[in-house]
């Protein structure tokens, strides 16, 4: 696995690749299972795979959260070596935001419900890096988990917007045995919070409605940010201890 830290080096690196498809795996790192189904599937279906590892500044609208997101980027390596990723690309701040982020992607309708109604500016932060990423890595496919349904929605409207030369391919929410949503910020719950955010997804697949499902999860102790149904699929966000989830089903 080649590794490449400028944006410069990995465009020239991958434009000699005229014959290859490549597949593009964005992450912040603190890889699980589900950065794992999605490398799997660029793997299968492409040449080349592409493997970002990049913790977003610009998409986190709380410094202290940014500050507590794990890393352990060996650990990634490892995982990357041994699932043999073609390319690893992990960019430095100053150069992909050589901008200062002076220029952003800005989104002005379903950017501002759901997660975007919270988080100020987070969209924003997420479009503008995909952006960047899609035109350093040129894909032809970039692959994206349902557990962040609204970014994947986001992603590829832009994607179509801006008639951008890039499939947007999303892969089901991996979860764990006991139905909670692989995130890296699961790493961060305590044992007792662990053991309580079970209750999360089992509610959201209830057959209660929105109303009933808020007002239990805040019983549970959680504190909810929204749950909301749109277009047929459940949508929610909560947060456990300092830790925010989220995590979505259809209904």
């Amino acid at each position: 696995m080649k590794i490449f830290c400028g944006p410069g080096e990995m465009k020239h690196e991958l434009s000699r690749c005229t014959d290859k498809e490549i597949g593009l795996v964005p992450t912040m790192g603190a890889l699980h299972e589900g950065h794992i189904s999605l490398i799997k599937k660029s793997i299968a279906e492409n040449d080349i795979t592409v493997v970002s590892v990049f913790v977003n500044p610009t998409q986190f609208n709380d410094p202290e959260d940014l500050k507590k997101y794990p890393i352990n980027l060996d650990k990634d390596i490892s995982i990357l070596e041994s699932l043999n990723v073609d390319y690893l690309f992990t960019p430095e701040h100053n150069l992909l935001y050589n901008d200062n982020y002076s220029y952003r992607i800005l989104e002005t309708n379903f950017s501002k419900e759901l997660c975007g109604a919270q988080r100020e500016g987070h969209f924003e932060g997420v479009l503008t890096v995909v952006m960047k990423l899609v035109n350093i890595v040129n894909p032809h496919r970039a692959y994206f988990g349902e557990k962040d349904f609204q970014q994947y929605k986001l992603i590829k409207g832009m994607s179509e917007a801006f008639f951008m030369n890039v499939e947007i391919i999303s892969s089901p929410t991996i979860r764990e045995k006991d139905g909670l949503a692989l995130s890296s910020r699961n790493l961060l719950l305590s044992g007792n919070d662990r053991k309580k955010a079970v209750k999360f997804p089992e509610l959201l697949m209830s057959g209660q409605s929105d109303e009933e499902v808020n007002s239990q999860l805040e019983e549970e102790g959680f504190k909810v940010d929204y749950i909301k149904t749109l277009d047929g699929r459940r949508f929610g966000a909560v947060i456990l201890g300092n830790v925010r989830l989220i995590d979505n089903v259809k209904k």
